[in-house]
């Protein structure tokens, strides 16, 4: 028997803002792992206008540590260069300070996670305040049984820190599958497989496009969160296919979201 539709929604950026999270974590990744040549005070312990600028570019959690350690006085890029000249060639200016600091995106990835499972650990409720969930979004996904609709959680996020997020929002989806699973064209393939993918919301454009480029998942409707972290040309001239939600078209019916 087939299961229900399903509505796929990603985390970061659509259901919770993170921000000081994921500059307290990526500042403490960076000093653990720069260690004896770390000075105190060094890094800003409030987010920086340059990260929170940079963070529509970021997709993986690594990236935001090599960002963090762009900040560093003298050693990096971030405290000669502004936001906006670093973004105009993000990928390029994140591989070549990965490879100034010698690190590997797995290992970087590893240190995050070792950081935010510490504090998870030692300072649970610290932790989950220092993320919001953005205005109306769990409320509305919470009736989506109302519709005969399953939630889909879809996230680059680690599914261990998701699930915490989830468990403290009072949200529960049906399934969620964190970066563990794979790229998210490839879980989708899987999805569609055994469901009916009656949308997909997501605050990545590219993301988006990637999802509409594949040929089995074409025809899933696509959302693009006006409320997530865009960038500053995201919202114009969207392709067939991408529809961009607003937080006041959220509370309607899923069909009538296009």
């Amino acid at each position: 028997m087939r299961s229900r539709p399903i509505l796929v929604c990603d985390f970061d950026g659509v259901i919770v803002d993170g921000i000081d999270e994921y500059w307290w974590s990526a500042r403490q990744a960076c000093i653990e792992m720069i260690s004896e040549d770390y000075e105190p005070g060094l890094l800003p312990e409030n987010v920086p206008a340059t990260f929170r600028a940079l963070r529509p570019w970021i997709h993986h959690g690594w990236e935001m540590v090599v960002i963090a350690a762009e900040h560093l006085p003298t050693e990096g890029a971030l405290h000669t260069k502004d936001a906006a000249i670093f973004a105009e060639n993000y990928p390029h200016h994140i591989q070549k300070a990965l490879t100034r600091w010698n690190w590997k995106s797995n290992q970087v990835q590893a240190a995050l996670e070792h950081v935010r499972r510490k504090e998870l650990a030692h300072n649970r409720a610290i932790w989950l305040e220092r993320h919001q969930a953005f205005p109306q979004v769990v409320e509305r996904l919470q009736t989506l049984e109302n519709e005969n609709i399953d939630l889909v959680v879809l996230t680059t996020k680690g599914r261990e820190f998701t699930e915490e997020l989830l468990l403290h929002l009072k949200l529960k989806p049906k399934q969620l599958f964190g970066h563990e699973s794979g790229n998210k064209s490839t879980v989708l393939l899987h999805l569609a497989e055994t469901h009916s993918i009656k949308g997909f919301l997501e605050d990545r454009r590219e993301t988006l496009e990637t999802i509409l480029s594949i040929k089995k998942l074409a025809t899933i409707p696509c959302y693009l969160a006006n409320w997530g972290y865009l960038k500053p040309k995201d919202t114009i001239q969207l392709p067939k296919g991408i529809h961009l939600l607003k937080i006041k078209n959220l509370n309607q019916p899923l069909k009538n979201w296009a």
